[in-house]
């Protein structure tokens, strides 16, 4: 059979298997007793054994109430299962007086949606086992395990623990992957075994309706895979007519398949604890014993509980040993999210260096697409075998994040390119735009290790359809697999799905998709303005009277007070005027953001002549003011009162951050061929167009340009925050530290830009733009 003749068989077999009634096999294991009672606590259902451990025959017991069994206070610990969610236990000693003796028995009730189920297996030991004895059993066990940090360590010590306590003759820990499949990644066993330890299992070995067993209920027992099941009386619940539930019973029967495929293997007895990491099968303790052999229910439920230690510490194992990777991986998507959120030139962002976007996830190539332009990182396919897997994509690929590690087995055209790209980690950015980051990974030889060969778990029958049958040999057999790469980690999807986040924003904005969000955002953005303006013009009332109580009692009470009391008044009124201040600004900020531009063609000769002579008469300095104006400026169509404040406010900055004996404050204008060249400039001497963004426009860009303190280049950006002083008050004046904000918002309304170019103890540089 071929390889996928064999997926295909493998997949139509398990969806055979999956279809059959595990849960409801109408039986249970001989080594005990099992009851079926109404929420009234009548016997609806029993197995056909009572005879040999009660000493009476079915027919006495069905229709009878569960006291004609038990004492009353027995009956009570089993009604208390009616208030208990599903698969929750009650666990009890019991005494029954057989036809013939008085005998014990280990009773364990639990309900079902219809009906409680009471299990009863006979027993030796008259009393409960005390905590004290339980934890001398465990406590050492626990210790143990968590002493050692190391994952294997960690999963051999379960094997050896397990086996200490029951004495079987092969313990093992089973590890699940991707596809179902699993491995043994511990094992202690009896010398003269065969090893097991590294072998692999296919997923036909454990069904998904096993697994999803071994989920719910975290231990099976099965003592005698040899012995006949005992047949449930009558064989459907007479309240429901439906075969009843066995799925959490420690009596249900076993699968046929189940018991040969472990007998082929020499087991006659078995234990199995399940693993759950994330609410998820991790894996399996399967413990084998080559004869029957029974183990007391105390015994079993110390095994399940260490089970339950063992499944909370694997996720600490698990994350220590893959912890050094992860912070790797969480350090540079940090660094790599910080750059792509500042960048201009989202491209340039993602794949210069270009190492960085593949260490992201780990790959050896990658593809960045957006709409018709690729672009290639480090080993991937060509420009047309890049661009014919995207249309592929497209209509195979349905969600944001696909990965796989063997790209040919779904996309045969992969087989050309599959030493650069057998491996494919595809992010798709935009549902409207084709968006698409792809990383690739190349093919890896892989030598699997199988317990048997996995293709005689299936077997064709004379119809053509495909079955599950229990494998007949188990010794080592070697496959080579092809066509795959390393598969991707989950840490690895999860650091593509953060660059998802942090870029959806950048490049979105160019996207159709978008359009609701923005008109969303220009509403919130027009209810934040009127509320910041209401809210900071009813604060005003307040403040006022605030400042005129000060006043009040500074003028007619002062002396009354003492020192402190008139400093503590006066830091009251120095305040009051402070916070005026401010408010003033954010009304004025807020002013701004309701408002509508009038437009017009303004003479910006005529506009800058008023500004200076009201700045001049302002200012009892005002011969000392040097202001150059080298060439006359345009007329241009804008706001005419805001750009008077937005000259008023950079010429009033140029003078008051100034130091200088001489001072002077240059105004101007470069036009387009200028501002090229001056961009270019920038560029020569390593100036980022984040820095100093010149753009390529057919209008002017104005400056102010002056020798004052300088702004520290770190500062940069952070002047033009509301409220940002890079002083503080008792130096340059003061101030609300609004101006700047104020101003680019001003600008903004322009559709223009503004940003600064400085250097300390020299001056500073402002453009500006207006559209």
């Amino acid at each position: 059979m071929s390889q996928p003749e064999y997926t295909t068989a493998q997949a139509t077999a398990l969806t055979n298997h999956d279809r059959k009634p595990i849960h409801i096999p109408g039986s249970i294991q001989p080594h005990g007793v099992l009851l079926a009672l109404s929420t009234q606590l009548e016997i609806l259902q029993v197995s056909n054994n009572t005879q040999a451990y009660l000493g009476k025959e079915p027919e006495d017991l069905l229709g009878k109430p569960l006291s004609y069994l038990l004492n009353s206070l027995q009956v009570e610990t089993v009604k208390q299962c009616l208030v208990k969610k599903i698969g929750s236990a009650n666990a009890f000693k019991v005494l029954i007086n057989t036809s013939h003796e008085e005998r014990y028995f280990d009773a364990i009730a639990h309900r079902t949606e219809e009906a409680v189920i009471l299990e009863l297996e006979p027993t030796d030991s008259k009393s409960e086992l005390s905590f004290l004895s339980f934890h001398t059993l465990a406590g050492v066990a626990i210790a143990k395990m968590q002493s050692t940090s190391n994952l294997i360590e960690f999963l051999h010590l379960i094997a050896e623990e397990v086996q200490k306590i029951i004495g079987f003759d092969r313990v093992m820990v089973y590890q699940f992957d991707q596809s179902e499949a699993g491995s043994v990644v511990a094992e202690v066993k009896r010398e003269d075994l065969s090893p097991y330890l590294g072998l692999h299992y296919p997923a036909t070995d454990i069904p998904a309706q096993a697994r999803e067993l071994y989920t719910r209920c975290f231990l099976r027992f099965l003592p005698d895979l040899t012995a006949e099941p005992v047949k449930l009386i009558p064989t459907e619940n007479p309240t429901t007519h439906q075969h009843l539930d066995l799925s959490y019973c420690l009596l249900r029967s076993f699968d046929w398949c189940c018991a040969e495929y472990h007998q082929n293997m020499g087991v006659k007895a078995l234990l199995v604890i399940s693993l759950i990491q994330e609410q998820k099968l991790w894996g399996l303790i399967s413990c084998h014993h080559q004869t029957p052999k029974y183990i007391s229910y105390e015994v079993r439920k110390m095994c399940e509980f260490l089970g339950q230690i063992v499944s909370s510490e694997l996720a600490h194992k698990i994350s220590h040993s893959e912890w050094d990777y992860k912070v790797k991986l969480k350090s540079l998507q940090s660094e790599f999210l910080e750059s792509i959120s500042q960048a201009d030139n989202f491209i340039d962002a993602l794949i210069k260096p270009e190492i960085r976007l593949l260490d992201l996830v780990s790959a050896s190539g990658a593809a960045v697409c957006l709409d018709n332009e690729i672009t290639l990182v480090g080993t991937t396919p060509n420009i047309d075998e890049v661009r014919a897997l995207i249309e592929w994509a497209d209509i195979q690929v349905s969600d944001n994040l696909f990965s796989t590690d063997s790209l040919p087995k779904l996309y045969p055209e992969a087989l050309r390119f599959k030493d650069t790209a057998s491996g494919l980690l595809l992010l798709r950015i935009s549902k409207i735009r084709r968006y698409y980051i792809l990383w690739f990974r190349p093919e890896v030889l892989q030598t699997v290790h199988w317990a048997g060969n996995p293709q005689e778990s299936i077997q064709t029958k004379a119809d053509g359809s495909h079955t599950l049958s229990p494998r007949k040999s188990f010794e080592q057999w070697q496959e080579t697999v092809r066509l795959t790469s390393l598969p991707w980690k989950a840490c690895e999807l999860d650091s593509a799905i953060a660059l998802n986040n942090a870029i959806v924003g950048i490049v979105l904005s160019k996207a159709d998709e978008l359009a609701k969000i923005n008109l969303e955002l220009e509403r919130s953005n027009q209810e934040l303005a009127s509320f910041a303006y209401a809210a900071s013009h009813d604060l005003k009332e307040p403040l006022r009277g605030i400042y005129n109580f000060s006043t009040v009692l500074l003028e007619d009470y002062g002396q009354l007070l003492d020192d402190e009391g008139i400093e503590c008044l006066q830091t009251v009124v120095s305040l009051s005027v402070r916070m005026e201040t401010l408010i003033n600004a954010l009304l004025r900020l807020s002013q701004l953001g309701q408002a509508h531009l009038r437009e017009q063609a303004t003479n910006l000769n005529e506009l800058l002549t008023q500004v200076i002579e009201v700045f001049r008469a302002s200012r009892q300095d005002s011969g000392l003011m040097d202001i150059r104006i080298p060439r006359p400026l345009p007329t241009v169509q804008c706001d005419r009162v805001l750009v008077n404040e937005v000259f008023s406010n950079l010429l009033g900055n140029a003078f008051k951050y100034n130091d200088k004996a001489k001072q002077w404050v240059e105004i101007g204008y470069l036009s387009q061929e200028e501002a090229e060249g001056r961009r270019e400039q920038g560029e020569t001497r390593g100036i980022t167009h984040a820095q100093c963004p010149m753009p390529h426009a057919p209008y002017p860009i104005f400056y102010i340009r002056d020798n004052g303190i300088g702004i520290p280049q770190h500062h940069l950006e952070t002047i033009f925050r509301l409220f940002k002083r890079l002083h503080s008050q008792e130096k340059y004046g003061g101030g609300a530290g609004a101006g700047l904000a104020i101003v680019k918002k001003i600008v903004e309304l322009h559709n223009g830009k503004i940003w600064v170019e400085s250097t300390l103890g020299v001056g500073s540089m402002f453009y500006f733009t207006l559209e």
